[in-house]
């Protein structure tokens, strides 16, 4: 009575496996569209059915013999194992794709490398800052002698001013203190900065696909769909054909796994891509906002070094007529007191301008580190 119970109960859970293979019709026409349009999946798909056909021939073999032979049990087994290898290989693969920070870490390493000649570039403007203020202060004691020999009556003016046509000699012989080496470097900066935007903002738009499409993670979910279909087949096609009623039962129950119990695993999955790609995501971000605050930082400083360099060429050129005897020493003077003023104040203006654009490098760079440090996965 026991084996005929039994009997009964491993023909029932078989019959109700193979009720649930009948209820998925439509994640199969589902799965069979996916493979239409994924090369990929046609290539698993082409496996599966070729390894699955051939265990399930083998299987028939051993019905027609009243018996399962070692061997077919043997290609069951390693089937199976093939099968969820494949599933393995896929997912490892989509994975590598999702997670991969190769690219990530490259972009940055640059920005910290950029951020670095940045604030390089930050000192030797300092340093031009340093002669600018000097030469400042060379005008100021050429003015200062000049009210001084001004109250002189009588005299050439070359003798009259000497004292003043002295320190307006070494005025000019500073000359210039944004130096060509001084441009070049700045051309060098901003040129990275430009192109380290770009990069960003091509690398931000990659992501922005990754998030709209998800076929990656559909390709998965239609892998182990697949395999999972394929192997319920075996071990219903297996269940019917033992004659021991226990492995019979056992390897229905198998089969008799439902295969929606898979979706909450998906759904971790995906949330686990949505998650990776979303901090590369902000990363990228945070990256962007910086590059972007420090190329307006360095075009700030482009424009007020410009406005220096037009008052230190008056200055320069009328301390030249001043020396050459061609103009009017007072009137030459008076054209420099004039634009030391402004002078003073683009200076000023360029030197806070220098601080704030070190200020927003160093910033940036400790967003980003404590970034890292946060979540040191997430790139």
């Amino acid at each position: 009575m026991g084996s005929h119970i039994s009997k009964k109960q491993g023909h029932e859970t078989t019959t109700s496996s193979i009720n649930n293979l009948h209820n998925i019709s439509t994640e199969l026409n589902s799965y069979e569209a996916a493979c239409k349009l994924d090369i990929d999946l046609q290539s698993f798909d082409a496996t599966l059915q070729s390894r699955t056909h051939n265990v399930i021939n083998s299987l028939a073999v051993g019905v027609e013999v009243k018996a399962l032979s070692f061997d077919s049990l043997k290609e069951v087994t390693e089937c199976l194992l093939e099968m969820n290898q494949e599933v393995v290989k896929v997912i490892l693969d989509c994975k590598k794709d999702i997670w991969k920070n190769q690219e990530l870490f490259d972009l940055v390493e640059d920005y910290f490398e950029n951020s670095l000649k940045t604030l390089d570039f930050c000192t030797a403007l300092e340093k031009c800052l340093k002669r600018a203020r000097d030469s400042q202060l060379l005008i100021h004691v050429a003015l200062q002698q000049f009210e001084d020999e001004n109250r002189v009556e009588g005299g050439s003016s070359e003798v009259r001013y000497s004292k003043t046509l002295e320190e307006l000699r070494n005025f000019k012989d500073v000359g210039d203190p944004f130096t060509e080496d001084f441009f070049v470097i700045f051309r060098s900066v901003y040129k990275n900065q430009m192109l380290m935007l770009e990069r960003l903002q091509k690398k931000k738009n990659k992501l922005d696909k990754k998030l709209r499409s998800l076929h990656a993670w559909r390709k998965v979910s239609s892998v182990i769909f697949a395999a999972t279909f394929a192997a319920v087949l075996i071990c219903s096609v297996v269940a019917a054909a033992m004659a021991a009623p226990p492995v019979a039962a056992a390897l229905a129950a198998a089969a008799s796994i439902p295969l929606g119990s898979m979706g909450k695993w998906i759904d971790s999955l995906l949330k686990n891509y949505e998650n990776a790609v979303k901090g590369q995501k902000e990363m990228v971000n945070y990256m962007n906002v910086g590059t972007y605050v420090a190329i307006k930082d360095l075009d700030n400083i482009r424009v007020s070094i410009e406005r220096l360099e037009i008052d230190i060429e008056s200055m320069l050129k009328n301390a030249d007529f001043a020396l050459s005897g061609e103009g009017d020493v007072k009137a030459c003077v008076e054209e420099i007191r004039r634009k030391l003023d402004l002078f003073m104040k683009n200076s000023e203006e360029l030197g806070a301008q220098a601080d704030n654009c070190s200020r927003d490098i160093r910033r940036a760079r400790t967003v980003i580190l404590q970034r890292i440090i946060k979540h040191p996965n997430n790139h």
